[in-house]
């Protein structure tokens, strides 16, 4: 058949590609500046995987009764076992189809929503070992998800890239707590260590003008004893871009620098996190998804 004979009609499988990419382009504010730096059939891998995990999140961040958000989780958990067979959910098929083509461990979505589930139950954590396991679950499971998009040089053991994704996601998912520490605790979410808070003698009581009724130079001191915490992770996680290809060190690069550049903006100013929720203007997110593909082409 000539190219114009030829059906121009996207089959099911491409247009759940296209569903998964709109997802990430709407609600992936930070991650999709690296995503874009992937090679087209890897980035709609990391798409799919993107809108998997957003839906988890927004069941376990939405406004269903406790109890029906439990079914829901529940009721993801069920599918994702039966991936194979994904029933014209488009999300799913789409990352069916990323599953088979690539190495992505896609067990490790059971992690996602385990961690949901604590956070629909109000668990809260006693150590900061108990809240690393939590971040392993939510974040460390996605940067190793994310592993199984991206190309690993040749020599590199899976298993030690794996570990330092995994450290990374660590960094970002601690620095998300900072950034949204009163906006957590509106919702009855309080994430930072039970032993911490103690240490500053921090309650995280929401106070009379929609911040926190903590005296602001302990909650300073707080802030920046957690984010010194986050740097040690970032410092190790971030050796896992010599490790990879140049376009998915790049993206690896892009996404975790921008996080980074957030952490950095709330050790300077440790109470802005009581005022709004910090954040980086769009240009200099661009500036870090430019720099990052350009120190990876060196």
């Amino acid at each position: 058949m000539s190219a114009a004979g030829r059906s121009t009609v996207p089959s099911e499988l491409d247009l759940a590609y296209r569903e998964c990419e709109r997802i990430t382009r709407a609600e992936a504010r930070n991650f999709s500046y690296g995503i874009r730096l992937l090679r087209p059939e890897r980035r709609g891998a990391l798409c799919a995987v993107y809108a998997v995990a957003r839906r988890i999140d927004d069941i376990g961040d939405g406004d269903l009764p406790p109890a029906a958000k439990l079914a829901r989780l529940d009721q993801v958990r069920a599918a994702l076992r039966q991936l194979p067979e994904a029933g014209g959910d488009p999300v799913l098929l789409a990352l069916a189809d990323a599953g088979g083509r690539l190495p992505i461990p896609i067990d490790a979505l059971g992690e996602l929503v385990d961690g949901c589930l604590a956070d629909v139950r109000g668990t809260r954590y006693d150590t900061f070992d108990d809240l690393v396991g939590y971040c392993r679950q939510v974040a460390g499971s996605i940067g190793r998800l994310s592993l199984g998009v991206f190309d690993v040089r040749p020599t590199v053991p899976r298993a030690v890239a794996s570990e330092l994704a995994d450290t990374l996601g660590i960094a970002l998912q601690l620095t998300n707590i900072l950034r949204d520490i009163v906006e957590d605790r509106r919702d009855g979410r309080v994430y930072l260590p039970r032993v911490d808070l103690e240490r500053f003698g921090c309650t995280l009581t929401p106070g009379i003008d929609g911040g926190l009724a903590d005296p602001p130079e302990r909650l300073a001191e707080l802030v920046r004893w957690q984010a010194q915490r986050a740097e040690r992770y970032y410092r190790t996680g971030l050796r896992l871009l010599p490790l990879l290809d140049r376009r998915s060190a790049a993206c690896v690069a892009a996404m975790a620098g921008i996080y980074h550049r957030l952490l950095a903006r709330i050790v300077a100013d440790p109470q802005a996190v009581t005022r709004r929720r910090v954040s980086l203007p769009g240009w200099q997110k661009a500036y870090v998804a430019a720099r990052a593909m350009t120190r990876s082409s060196a």
